[in-house]
């Protein structure tokens, strides 16, 4: 069997059947690209030792369509989103495992493409791939390419953030500007020509968290708005805390391309994928320095206090209007972008 041709090759049923195609495109792909000496064992698992602290263990599979858009592509999007369910636990994510369903058919250049950005991403982050798995699936059984990613953190301490921690008086904050991540997967899927293009969000979040976390060892609880945005995510907390939300949408940050984007094509930014930023709800004391600390750092720039938590036996998510009224943010029916991470 010859080497696989990562430039005009593509997948066969053969590259997922256990054998010497199999070994190779592994080889030649996937160990070559997340190269550590874990992997460099050559087992079926990885063994490694962990830091003293809680374990932490989140699990993500992604089906974006299309593959690449702007700002990430799924393969960045598979280690952004595991490390991302892990910090907001407070831990650190020390290593992830990647599983590919492939369908036969798929370019391999394309897979080199995907492959090489989950690697990029995985250094960036310090965080190494340790094991993975690989299947192949028929032409026409799949959609080029599927990829589950499992990551396995250590959270510090002292450090105690759950869902269900949120009382009222508390403040909750937001790191940045939401909708980015759906809107662009949506304006490439479409093809829609912004005049100026919508990057996603996509990004690792675990050194945001660890400064607020040094600032504020007492956060509540944080949440990545993900599938469902910020609506459906904080409806998730109010409903885990057992307590009611009141937000002011002027303190909401949403950028102008994607605010207009969204009027275009009827959808509300609060119920629109984010990839690449976090909620926190801390106790009033301090809500201002923590809110400073997160602005001091890159990813937290435009970070705002949207909220206060309130004493509601209903558990509503209410926000206050730009005009003063008060409307209900209520659970996302439906699915407003389907296929986004």
């Amino acid at each position: 069997m010859s080497r696989p041709d990562l430039l005009q090759g593509r997948v066969e049923l053969v590259h997922g059947g256990g054998g010497r195609a199999m070994k190779r495109l592994i080889d030649e792909l996937f160990a070559a690209a997340f190269d550590n000496p874990w992997l460099a064992q050559g087992n079926d698992q990885a063994q490694f030792t962990l830091p003293p602290g809680r374990v932490v263990m989140a699990t993500d599979s992604h089906v974006v369509t299309p593959l690449f858009f702007p700002g990430g592509d799924i393969g960045a999007l598979a280690v952004h989103g595991t490390i991302n369910d892990i910090a907001m636990a407070g831990a650190r994510p020390c290593y992830l495992s990647a599983g590919f369903i492939l369908e036969e058919g798929f370019a391999l250049a394309q897979l080199k493409r995907i492959v090489d950005s989950m690697a990029a991403a995985a250094r960036e982050a310090e965080v190494a791939i340790v094991t993975g798995d690989t299947k192949v699936v028929e032409r026409g059984k799949g959609d080029g390419v599927f990829i589950n990613t499992s990551g396995i953190g250590v959270v510090p301490d002292g450090v105690a953030l759950s869902g269900d921690r949120a009382r009222p008086g508390d403040r909750i904050l937001l790191s940045g500007p939401i909708g980015e991540h759906g809107v662009a997967i949506l304006s490439q899927r479409e093809g829609l020509g912004f005049e100026t293009q919508i990057q996603s969000d996509s990004q690792s979040l675990h050194r945001l968290v660890a400064e607020m976390i040094a600032e504020r060892p007492d956060i509540r609880c944080m949440r990545d708005p993900t599938r469902g945005g910020l609506g459906n995510t904080l409806n998730e907390l109010a409903q885990q805390s057992r307590v009611g939300m009141q937000l002011y949408e002027q303190r909401i940050p949403v950028r102008e391309p994607v605010r207009a984007a969204c009027e275009l094509l009827g959808l509300d930014p609060l119920y629109v994928a984010n990839e690449g930023r976090l909620i926190a709800i801390c106790p009033p004391e301090g809500a201002e320095r923590l809110l400073q600390r997160m602005r001091a750092h890159p990813q937290g720039r435009q970070a705002a206090i949207i909220g206060t938590v309130t004493d509601d036996p209903r558990h509503f998510v209410q926000m206050q209007t730009a005009f003063g009224g008060n409307r209900l943010v209520d659970w996302l029916n439906g699915e407003q972008l389907p296929r986004i991470c």
